[in-house]
């Protein structure tokens, strides 16, 4: 199972919310690269960044921040968060971000899915699905659509997408466990590479996402919190 430690910035800031509400922000670090260079020394093989401002403002805020990153640390790197144009998709994996997270645009114009897995292949494109109660939520998760995720899923799946991270948003940031059915069920309807994220507070957590037969695990507060050790976590669900 990968397992993805994540940098959620906002204002240039590492930090963490509460259920996706804005007002309710942990700030964890001034310097987001001091962030990823930590995690790739403690083993992480792989990063999560979210731009929390982009998914609002619905372009990417966050820019320096994640060229900083870049420069910093060897390993590949994940964006999502107000990625919504083919413009911005290909200045984001040029600078070097290893693959982009769609959401709100995949669910506006589904085809741009197809548009973007045709010009940068299906390593590259990512689909964010943030769920509430089995619905897709858009637009930084401030709206939620009359969409299931399963449906989502697996007409992005036609269009020649693999990876997909599943949000839980009434999970997310909370340290309430990650909702190991959903994603478990979402995994096995569609057949793709789902990540799970949102509630992750222990190994206990991991070994049941490992166990569900899910790929991939995004963790966020955990580790911030100290209730995950990452070298531990590297050292049992990656080897």
């Amino acid at each position: 199972m990968q397992l993805y430690p994540a940098i959620d910035m906002k204002n240039g800031q590492c930090v963490r919310l509460k259920q996706g509400l804005f007002d309710n922000v942990t700030v964890y670090s001034d310097t987001p690269a001091a962030m990823a260079r930590l995690w790739e020394e403690k083993g992480a093989s792989f990063l999560h960044l979210v731009d929390l401002d982009g998914a609002l403002a619905g372009h990417p805020v966050n820019t320096l921040a994640v060229k900083k990153i870049l420069e910093t640390v060897s390993i590949p790197v994940e964006l999502g968060g107000g990625i919504r144009t083919a413009d911005s998709v290909k200045e984001l994996l040029d600078m070097g971000v290893s693959r982009v997270i769609i959401g709100t645009k995949a669910v506006e114009r589904p085809e741009f899915m197809k548009e973007l897995i045709g010009t940068f292949g299906s390593e590259r494109i990512v689909l964010g699905v943030d769920a509430k109660d089995g619905l897709v939520a858009v637009e930084g998760w401030e709206k939620v659509s009359s969409l299931p995720a399963k449906d989502l899923c697996l007409l992005m799946k036609n269009f020649g997408v693999r990876h997909v991270v599943y949000t839980d948003i009434s999970r997310d940031g909370m340290l309430s466990g990650p909702n190991v059915t959903a994603t478990r069920k979402l995994t096995e309807e569609t057949g793709m590479d789902v990540i799970a994220s949102g509630g992750v507070s222990s190994m206990g957590d991991l070994e049941a996402l490992d166990q569900a037969g899910i790929r991939g695990a995004i963790i966020g507060k955990a580790l911030y919190e100290g209730r995950i050790r990452l070298e531990e976590a590297v050292r049992r669900f990656e080897a």
